[in-house]
């Protein structure tokens, strides 16, 4: 159940139940998003969120209010004391039609403000919209059949918010096109299917930091994450162009920088110098605590067209890394055929036999995928791990690394545990669904970068420390390479389901929440990425 029934329900979030059932769902489970459209708003509320600053007497800023029978509260952006009574004023930012149209959403949003002001035991005197995009004020005339609706939209959105299912989203609907929740929604997506209506979702230019000089300490200061080693200063990175940050080996954070990522809800990474992830940092609150649950449940329980998926998209794209740089390779057909008997297996054990299988192929030919004429430098045998016995066995390790905590984090971004999988084991309390996801990723985006780093020579041989069996990559190595992988990240490409253009860092996050859809019940099924 997402939400307390004893709970008041915000007055904002009936506001947008009335815009759409599924964004109050959202936002009653914890979903948020920054739009451009919220930051206007932001912006607009500075002025009024400010308690004590009215140059009036009679008028006041950023009133709590609440209404007892109801179960309802919320916040007056500002109220006037007249002779008559309270004039409630909303602020509203119109930065994308232009229009100063007063929504059905607004006419409730102030119908429940004054309810509440009248439950207070004041009287309310009138209400109107202040536009801030045209700084111009609409009084709006509320009725009898508007204070009825508000208390219909009331009873509404507590049995919505108080529902064990989550509702489906709007289809074909003009509200999506524009909604600041779509990317997190995905009404289109919902389908598995190409998306024949483009919906636009703003793609932030933030990107995943990431620190790498060893015997270096990152702080805060003054809004800014700064590097320093021994006295020198680094680096000096704006936090609010942080998506994530990824820490290698021994490099420390100030506890006030942790802090402060923490308060942005940024998650941080650690990792050990050789391309192990230690673990990472998130804020205790998070959206989708009721689906987690369900994931546990299901996790137990199991569930085998999710294991089908993971490994049967990940075979696909085996292959198809391999056709492209050995089309006659003779292992393509059988991978092929091992591709269609995992679509068709109906045990769980029989999926990880036929991976293994599979894996096994593909990594017998993996050595196609350098250039001939670099082969003699890197000589490749068989898949290795931990410790990698040559130079090609410690680029994937470390890669898989880097996947693995880009699929972290956009579990973690859903709310989701990262622990609790379909296919890999939580008995060793491994991230086991974000293994899970990487799977079908890694040859499209881990292996990808490994051949590319190599064929281009942006990595050398010559590169890597060698002790006792093992090898290491030596620091220029390393940075070069999550250079490499952060550039395939950032690369748009056609999605290869639904048709549009998308970072395979937003894709990513796509398939996590596929994954929640299914857990929620508003996607009948998952289904994997394929690269063609």
């Amino acid at each position: 159940m997402p939400m307390n029934d004893e709970d008041p329900i915000p007055i904002s979030l009936v506001a947008n139940y009335i815009f759409c059932p599924r964004r109050a769902w959202l936002e009653s489970v914890g979903e948020s998003i920054d739009s451009e459209q919220m930051a206007h708003g932001f912006y607009d509320h500075r002025k009024v969120d400010r308690t004590g600053g009215a140059s009036d007497a009679d008028a006041f800023h950023a009133v709590n209010v609440r209404h007892e029978e109801w179960g309802i509260s919320g916040k007056l952006d500002a109220a006037q004391m007249t002779d008559d009574g309270v004039v409630i004023r909303e602020y509203k930012a119109t930065p994308v039609k232009r229009a100063m149209t007063v929504t059905e959403a607004m006419r409730i949003q102030l119908a429940l403000q004054a309810s509440c002001l009248n439950d207070m035991g004041y009287r309310v005197a009138g209400t109107e919209i202040f536009f801030t995009t045209h700084h111009r004020r609409v009084e709006v005339d509320l009725n009898e059949d508007d204070y009825a609706a508000a208390k219909q939209a009331v009873d509404e959105t507590r049995a919505l918010i108080n529902s064990d299912t989550a509702p489906d989203p709007l289809e074909d609907d003009p509200r999506c096109m524009r909604c600041s929740h779509v990317g997190i929604c995905l009404p289109e997506e919902r389908k598995l299917c190409a998306v024949t209506r483009r919906i636009v979702v703003s793609s932030p230019d933030n990107q995943v930091t990431h620190l790498t000089t060893p015997g270096a300490k990152a702080f805060s200061r003054a809004g800014r994450m700064v590097v320093f080693k021994e006295g020198e200063e680094l680096a000096s990175v704006p936090l609010d162009s942080i998506q994530g940050l990824q820490i290698h080996g021994n490099t420390d954070l100030s506890s006030g920088l942790i802090r402060e990522l923490m308060w942005r809800d940024i998650p941080i990474m650690w990792c050990s110098g050789s391309g192990r992830l230690y673990g990472w940092s998130v804020p205790s609150y998070g959206p989708n605590g009721a689906q987690r649950v369900e994931q546990h449940v299901a996790s137990h329980e199991g569930r085998l067209g999710l294991a089908r998926e993971f490994i049967a998209a990940k075979i696909r794209n085996q292959t198809v890394l391999l056709r492209r740089s050995d089309r006659d390779n003779p292992a393509l057909e059988q991978m092929r055929r091992i591709e269609r008997q995992v679509e068709n297996t109906n045990r769980w054990q029989d999926v990880l036999g036929l991976e293994g299988e599979a894996a096994s192929l593909y990594f017998s030919q993996f050595g196609c995928l350098i250039k001939p004429e670099k082969r003699a430098d890197w000589v490749w045998t068989a898949r290795m791990r931990r410790p990698a016995p040559d130079p090609l066995n410690a680029l994937l390790d470390y890669a898989y690394t880097l996947l693995l905590s880009d699929c972290v984090r956009a579990i973690v971004a859903c709310g989701l545990d990262a622990h609790a999988g379909f296919l890999h084991s939580s008995n060793r309390n491994k991230p086991a669904l974000a293994l899970d996801l990487m799977e079908e990723f890694r040859a499209p985006i881990a292996d990808s970068v490994v051949q590319t780093v190599v064929n281009n020579g942006e990595v050398r041989a010559s590169g890597f420390v060698h002790s006792l069996g093992s090898t290491r990559m030596d620091d220029n190595t390393r940075k070069a390479l999550v250079k490499a992988y952060e550039r395939r990240m950032e690369t748009e490409l056609t999605h290869p389901m639904f048709g549009y253009k998308a970072s395979w860092r937003r894709i990513v996050e796509i398939q996590a929440r596929m994954i929640l859809g299914y857990l929620d019940g508003s996607q009948a099924r998952y289904k994997g990425i394929r690269i063609r």
